[in-house]
């Protein structure tokens, strides 16, 4: 039987794992759980996220590598979220016993490929028999506890800073499941948001900015995994503030080309999954950052004491955050 036509059923849950340890590094796989050493007076920062198939992804837009890559990409966006270094990640994993081993392994390729752009290990996890297949990730990481980044900081006065730009991943999983959109696209606007869908990128690029800063000054921020409206709410919420978004921030033009702007602007603030950072600081400290990154990254707003948000467009126009559009679970 060739390996394209090999079921998980046919090797069974050893025959599996020993296809798929070696993805981990051999010196840590093998007991019961693996021994992580950390840095002195450094936190320990776990986090978990699990993806559902037929929830979070289908054959029709994601391959079993791309599965693999955006799974992971959320949780170490979770650990830069929390100014996290990454020290590891283990995988849970649910399967029919119909399920082509060769999905599998595509499947632990694009994690791999994923960690191996951040010097990341996989370090163990779990299988089990399941109707529906699923994938929980834990990541590990450690943070320097007085400069962890956390959603209950933010200030007065604090400016709002989006590392980059929100929708794009929106727009690519429109074009994933209907094709015949986007003509008037050019190539590289149909790549780039195709590629923020199925291929986004934590932004730990930028623990070392951050690291910086947070000796200084405390930060608050989390991703923007659930929407950028989502992110701000948050913040706001766990601060005990308010926001106002000045003229809203900017929108990628292949979005616009591709759905219209009142569309695109709703993708913008509530289409989620572009993994972003939305954080907090001082004016001063904002102005340096964004200067820094350079890119798309941009000051959306400032922090206020009512704890409302609320949206000005160009026209001086204010409108209050539409949560009922938030991204929902259930």
């Amino acid at each position: 039987m060739s390996d394209e036509s090999l079921l998980v059923r046919d090797l069974g849950e050893h025959g599996l794992l020993e296809k798929l340890q070696r993805f981990c590094p051999q010196d840590i796989i093998g007991d019961d759980g693996a021994i992580l050493a950390t840095t002195p007076n450094k936190s320990l920062v776990v986090t978990t996220d699990v993806l559902v198939d037929g929830v979070h992804f289908s054959d029709r837009t994601t391959t079993a590598f791309d599965v693999g890559w955006r799974a992971t990409a959320a949780n170490l966006s979770d650990l830069a979220a929390m100014g996290a270094t990454p020290l590891g990640i283990t995988v849970g994993l649910s399967l029919p016993g119909k399920k082509l081993v060769s999905w599998v392994e595509k499947l632990y390729q694009g994690i791999s490929a994923c960690l191996r752009d951040y010097q990341t290990p996989l370090v163990g996890g779990d299988i089990c028999r399941s109707a529906v297949t699923s994938i929980a990730i834990t990541a590990l990481g450690e943070v320097i506890p007085q400069q962890a980044i956390r959603r209950s900081q933010a200030r007065l006065g604090d400016a709002i800073v989006i590392t980059g730009l929100h929708g794009l991943s929106r727009g690519g999983l429109e074009l994933l499941q209907n094709p015949g959109k986007g003509d008037n696209l050019e190539p590289v606007e149909r790549d780039r948001m195709i590629q923020a869908h199925q291929r986004p990128k934590p932004r730990l690029d930028l623990l070392p900015y951050l690291a910086k800063i947070s000796q200084e000054i405390a930060i608050a921020g989390m991703d923007s995994s659930d929407g950028l409206a989502d992110a701000i709410r948050q913040i706001c919420r766990y601060s005990g503030v308010g926001a106002v978004i000045d003229r809203g921030p900017a929108i990628f033009p292949g979005l616009i080309k591709l759905a219209g702007f009142s569309k695109a602007r709703e993708w913008m603030l509530y289409g989620g999954e572009d993994f972003e950072l939305v954080l907090c600081l001082p004016q001063n400290y904002a102005l340096n950052l964004v200067r820094d990154l350079g890119g798309d990254a941009a000051i959306i707003g400032k922090i206020t004491e009512v704890p409302e948000i609320k949206l000005v467009d160009s026209n001086k126009l204010v409108t209050e955050l539409d949560i009922d559009r938030e991204f929902r679970h259930f």
